[in-house]
């Protein structure tokens, strides 16, 4: 047998409901021992397909799945040995806190002692230590994430698969506890293996983002380098916020881009053209033009203030430049914005590595 580098593999793994349409297409992925990988995309892109596939709760059509080394394509899902939280939290309603945790245990022949023993632990890294004998239904639905939490650690997998596990918390639970999944699977050192499509929560939790998007990883990195750097327009669009433009490349050299945009040309970096002639796709970060700027830049262009929406921390500048109505520029709430008004000439600048031309 091949030496199988990560602790999870998948290789050239494929999946098809109705023999025809593949919703995974030759999936290629491996997944270090103790990372936090998320799978990260819209409905319909395949990510929990491969969860399930991982768990053994679906076959893939096609390809080899690996755990440890060992194939599992044919190991029943209980014998994996793998944790899985769901949204729905999946607890047994007719049974206390304590007896949901000890469950796992008794499957596997612990014994009472031990039983006890990983249960008051499993609670207490939960800080549910007071709560071993309420029944689900009189926690919060917070307090119900946890427990489901602790059952999937309590028997010490190695692995721990989480579908979307916080999609019915309110945002402020949901950061709380996106930081105390994280913190709890850091110091067991357990690898995750996380679905979303919320990529804030996959931004915060991730060693590495996996980003799917019909069937296949669109891109494979570090939160900021799928930020900072995407690959593909899809990518680009699906983390972050972005302003795009289309345009046509007149030139390529010395890594600069030159693309035509409304009469006009923008200098780029090129990501993802093969040169002069080629449609392509102008990703811009909003925090990344600057209005008025002081500085020399390379891309200046003149443009309306349409509106200003106050946020807080920042402010929005909607912004007519280029064609457009709907350019974004986000400005950090600090002093010196404020002379800015609706209806303003400004001149619009950015420097050329903060553009990239993706693709068309």
């Amino acid at each position: 047998m091949a030496q199988h580098e990560g602790f999870v593999r998948f290789d050239d793994v494929q999946k098809s409901y109705d023999g025809e349409t593949l919703v995974v297409k030759s999936l290629n992925l491996d997944i270090a021992r103790g990372e936090f990988l998320t799978m990260l995309g819209p409905s319909g892109s395949g990510k929990t397909t491969c969860l399930m596939m991982l768990a053994g709760f679906e076959t893939a059509t096609h390809g080899e799945i690996y755990l440890d080394g060992r194939q599992i394509n044919d190991v029943a899902p209980h014998k994996r040995d793998i944790g899985m939280v769901f949204q729905n939290y999946a607890l047994f309603p007719h049974m206390t806190v304590a007896e949901n945790l000890a469950f796992p245990l008794e499957v596997r022949g612990k014994g009472k002692a031990e039983i006890g023993d990983r249960v008051k632990r499993g609670l207490d890294m939960v800080q549910l230590g007071a709560f071993g004998n309420r029944r689900p239904a009189q926690l919060s639905g917070g307090q119900q994430q946890r427990v489901a939490l602790a059952r999937a650690l309590v028997f010490e997998p190695h692995l721990v698969l989480m579908d979307e596990p916080l999609g019915a918390l309110d945002k402020q639970l949901r950061e709380t506890m996106q930081y105390e999944i994280k913190h709890i699977a850091n110091n067991l050192g357990i690898t995750v293996v996380y679905v979303t499509h919320d990529q804030t929560e996959a931004l915060t939790m991730s060693d590495r983002i996996a980003v799917f998007n019909d069937g296949r990883v669109q891109q494979l990195a570090s939160p900021d380098q799928l930020y900072e750097a995407p690959v593909n327009a899809f990518v680009a669009q699906f983390i972050g916020e972005n302003n795009r433009f289309s345009g046509k490349v007149k030139r390529v050299e010395n890594n600069t881009a030159e693309v035509e945009v409304a009469g006009h040309l923008i200098r780029a970096l090129p990501v993802n053209i093969d040169g002069a002639g080629d449609t392509t796709t102008l990703s811009l970060r909003p925090e990344r033009a600057h209005i008025n700027p002081t500085e020399p830049l390379p891309n200046l262009f003149e443009g309306r203030v349409q509106e200003l929406i106050y946020h807080g921390d920042h402010i929005r500048a909607r912004v007519a430049v280029l064609g457009t109505d709907d350019f974004i520029v986000k400005m950090p709430n600090a002093h010196g914005h404020d002379h800015l008004q609706q209806g303003d000439d400004v001149r619009l600048g950015w420097h050329v590595d903060d553009c990239r031309a993706l693709d068309a």
